[in-house]
């Protein structure tokens, strides 16, 4: 149902330009809104008028109009007054406010296509008869952003994404669940990667100082037809999950950019935990004491250079060698030798992994 607060704003405009007071009744004759409320409309003349074949009338000194929404009687208009200067008035409001319910019903519904399209509950037929009635390009470019924000139903935080891109008409701004908000949006043909990423930083810096709502956004590939758009709000999904695993220090992540992370997520947990025991044995990574996880996350950040890494840590080379050869007793693998490096890394990041599902199990 359209605001009040819209209809009301139409009628008060209405008012100050031509000095006519109008009424917004409903059927049964009770006044919704009105722009003079010293005076009450005789609700028998409404629900008269209201049951009447007439679309316009003139009772008691007033000027009766039908509102229709769909070729559905919706509200009964009044205008003050018996004169041509009260019919014009009416006449014109009965255009605005029929206009106005008709734009609301073209947004839900396109709010409600968008949602169809994102959760792939529509046949391919389906998508393109709606979104040419709808009057939505299917060859346009675009690419689906997930904004996840800390409070459930952030209004603010809708709000202030509409009002920043208020000015792209190709862009759409939707919900799913409670939780994050998603922007289907339209992809110029100059733009890269690199501007959606701009694009993200820039919805992160005003949410962040406008909305005071701290987020975490994803963003899918680039798709060309409209039916493609539920592929990259899957991707978006992905990243957003993917990123909260493997790199929770990223607050904007896009799937193009997940590497190997991408493959560990879609893996069984099963044949995870067969990897770990095959290579670690009982003697898993997470069993690590601090010291050791963060000689090994800072060895690697150092692309496995000794000298690099042993400055970082503050400690003396010979300090560090003794630590990775500890280690290498203890799992059987030499962290320095590129193979070895690349098992561990995997074996870390399905450690991960592998914590991150069993969260989720509870």
């Amino acid at each position: 149902m359209i605001s009040s607060q819209v209809l009301q704003t139409a009628i008060d405009e209405l008012k100050e330009i031509t000095r006519v007071d109008l009424w917004i009744m409903d059927l049964e004759g009770h006044t919704l809104l009105s722009t003079f409320t010293d005076e009450n409309i005789p609700a028998d003349a409404v629900k008269l008028f209201a049951d009447s074949v007439a679309d316009s009338q003139v009772i008691q000194g007033y000027h009766f109009f039908k509102i229709l929404d769909d070729k559905s009687l919706e509200y009964v208009l009044v205008s003050k007054g018996s004169g041509e200067d009260a019919y014009m008035i009416g006449r014109v409001a009965v255009s605005e406010i029929q206009n106005l319910l008709a734009a609301y019903k073209e947004r839900v519904d396109k709010n409600n296509f968008i949602q169809n399209l994102l959760l792939d509950n529509m046949l391919l037929v389906d998508i393109y008869n709606r979104a040419k009635k709808l009057h939505i390009e299917v060859e346009a470019p675009r690419v689906v952003f997930i904004i996840e924000t800390r409070r459930e139903k952030d209004n603010i935080a809708m709000e202030t994404l509409k009002t920043l891109f208020a000015s792209r008409t190709g862009d759409y701004i939707t919900a799913v669940d409670e939780k994050s908000i998603i922007l289907v949006r339209e992809v110029e043909e100059n733009e890269s990667y690199g501007d959606l990423e701009a694009a993200a930083q820039m919805m992160r810096d005003m949410l962040n100082s406008e909305a005071m709502s701290a987020v975490h956004i994803s963003y899918g590939t680039i798709v060309e037809q409209i039916n493609q758009v539920s592929k990259s709000y899957k991707e978006a999904k992905m990243a957003l999950d993917v990123g909260k695993i493997f790199y929770s220090e990223k607050d904007i992540i896009a799937y193009n950019t997940l590497g190997i992370g991408r493959l560990i997520y879609q893996l069984p947990v099963q044949l995870c935990e067969m990897f770990m025991k095959e290579v670690f044995g009982e003697n898993l990574p997470d069993t690590f004491d601090d010291e050791t996880l963060v000689t090994i996350s800072k060895f690697f950040e150092n692309n496995l250079n000794v000298s690099e890494t042993a400055r970082q840590l503050y400690v003396h080379r010979n300090t560090l060698v003794y630590r990775l050869e500890k280690l290498q007793r203890s799992t059987g693998l030499d962290i320095k030798v590129f193979d070895d490096a690349l098992t561990f890394k995997i074996a870390l990041m399905v450690v991960s992994y592998m914590n991150y599902m069993k969260n989720q199990e509870y």
